[in-house]
């Protein structure tokens, strides 16, 4: 398991680096002025959570689901992104993270494409 996450770390950062310079910004998106992609490696600590709903979601995942949430329309972007589909992270198993962390101010009811977060 351990080995498992630390493969989708390092496929990440590849993902990253490797798509750098191919994305322009030319203002704000979903996540303001920061592309998606690049919101999402601060989802890492949440790969092996957003790919198994029986898996316990570590308090650094919570973490990040917290802060990111205080905007649910990046939050939103960054589940469904590319970038996390591409390291095995399953949208309707994403959608149940901040209900699993006990967020008392999660956007509860909030569509997210074609997913609404419990």
């Amino acid at each position: 398991m351990e080995v498992t996450v630390k493969c989708l770390y390092v496929l990440a950062l590849l993902l990253l680096i490797c798509n750098g310079g191919t994305e322009r910004v030319d203002g704000a998106g979903e996540c303001g002025r920061v592309p998606v992609r690049r919101m999402a490696l601060q989802m890492a600590p949440c790969a092996s959570a957003a790919q198994d709903a029986r898996l316990p979601v570590s308090a650094g995942c919570c973490a990040a689901v917290k802060k990111m949430g205080r905007n649910p329309s990046c939050l939103c972007a960054v589940m469904l992104s590319d970038t996390a589909k591409s390291v095995g992270v399953k949208p309707d198993v994403a959608m149940t993270i901040p209900k699993r962390c006990n967020l008392a101010d999660r956007p509860v009811g909030y569509k997210c494409g074609g997913y609404t977060l419990p």
